[in-house]
């Protein structure tokens, strides 16, 4: 629950400071910063705080008003699948938009990406699997990789020295002083 009021009454009926309030209500001073800014800026006294329900002062202060919206809104979630496609970037889908809406205002290519992008970051990010026991074994192994090499440029590195050990027991790159007949490509 929001401590709007309080905070309000503290500061501009009692002149407390920001900190007494902030300990006193048991929020962080920056919050009660907030508060006092946004009904300074609203231009706010007591007397028509006094008069306001809790809900009412919050619509007040912390909602933004809705501006009317002359561009055509692009619909985010179609373009968010379509970007799941081969080939589709933004701005494909940017000019397919406009030449949809060609005879109406639409949003420039840098406020369109803006716009998705701000879209993008709302969703959920997750993803439902449904798994029966049994029928699938996942691995998830995070240690170090083998590297891959060619024997015959390894022979003058470092890792040459270190052969990693494959299936059959040999060495996946030849050693320094091992001579091979022919150059074959180790992995």
């Amino acid at each position: 629950m929001r401590k709007i009021k309080d905070v309000l009454r503290l500061k501009l009926e009692a002149q407390l400071s920001h900190q007494r309030i902030a300990t006193a209500l048991g929020i962080s001073k920056g919050v009660v910063t907030k508060y006092v800014g946004l009904a300074a800026a609203a231009g706010l006294d007591w007397s028509t705080v006094q008069a306001l329900d809790e809900s009412a002062l919050e619509r007040r202060l912390l909602v933004a008003p809705e501006q009317p919206r002359d561009h055509v809104q692009p619909d985010y979630g179609r373009l968010h699948q379509a970007l799941g496609r081969k080939g589709m970037t933004l701005m494909l889908l940017w000019e397919e938009h406009r030449a949809d809406y060609a005879d109406a205002q639409t949003y420039s290519y840098s406020q369109f990406c803006e716009n998705y992008r701000r879209f993008a970051k709302q969703l959920k990010r997750s993803m439902r699997q449904v798994h029966r026991a049994g029928e699938k074994l996942f691995i998830d192994y995070a240690g170090p990789t083998r590297a891959r090499c060619r024997c015959s440029t390894a022979k003058s590195s470092a890792s040459a020295r270190h052969a990693t050990p494959t299936r059959s027991g040999s060495s996946s790159c030849a050693r320094s002083t091992v001579r091979r007949p022919r150059a074959r490509r180790c992995i």
